[in-house]
């Protein structure tokens, strides 16, 4: 009897979070569709409004919302692979980049250097982005963002002036996996983008702040 009732509340709690995880797919769902029209409209307005280097940060940006839409759908966009400038993308990010820094009363300084990748130029704006908005809202003081070419390996540096890091890159983007909280995530997303396109995330020595480069195969 007791073995009988230890299988019926195993099967109750089974059926219970069988529930709550399919309410969780359509609250995800919904929260999608509602998300999907505003970016769609946003994007359409900067469609009509003179072309700037400010306009066509905001564009990458609400692509890059697009995208995390695409992938929570379980419907990722293909990779679109070409010759990507990072010099280009970087300079062209950090208009968005600096209004998220003033916000901040972070001091940003972009200096782009030259270096062609072979990849997906949304997703490396999207390691990008996370690795600058980490040092802007953790680091704090003064953002230092450079890219270089060196040896058949492209690098994309972020430097800030806070605390550091709390533990190693590889630590945090594991701890990241199982988080089910918002916070955590820019490493491990940098991180995926890296190994996508054979490159890596690493830290370096820094007598202050963190230190973080995405180191990529340069374009042939």
């Amino acid at each position: 009897m007791s073995a009988w009732l230890a299988l019926l509340a195993w099967a109750l709690a089974a059926q219970a979070l069988h529930l709550r995880g399919r309410r969780r797919l359509v609250l995800a769902a919904r929260a999608g569709h509602e998300v999907r029209g505003p970016l769609c409209t946003a994007q359409l307005a900067l469609d009509g409004l003179e072309r700037s280097a400010r306009v066509d940060a905001i564009g990458l940006e609400l692509q890059r919302a697009a995208l995390a839409l695409d992938e929570l759908s379980g419907a990722p966009r293909p990779a679109a692979v070409a010759r990507v400038d990072v010099a280009r993308l970087l300079s062209e990010a950090a208009h968005a980049w600096r209004s998220l820094a003033e916000a901040h009363g972070v001091t940003l300084e972009v200096e782009p250097g030259g270096a062609l990748v072979l990849g997906d130029r949304l997703r490396l704006a999207q390691a990008c982005g996370n690795l600058v908005a980490n040092a802007i809202e953790h680091g704090g003081g003064r953002v230092r963002v450079h890219s270089s070419s060196d040896g058949g390996r492209a690098r994309v540096a972020v430097r800030d002036c806070g605390p550091g890091l709390p533990a190693p890159v590889a630590e945090l983007v594991a701890a990241a996996r199982g988080r089910r909280s918002a916070r955590g995530h820019g490493l491990a997303i940098a991180a995926a983008v890296a190994d996508s396109h054979g490159g890596r995330l690493a830290s370096l020595p820094a007598a202050r702040g963190a230190h973080l480069v995405l180191e990529l195969p340069a374009a042939p």
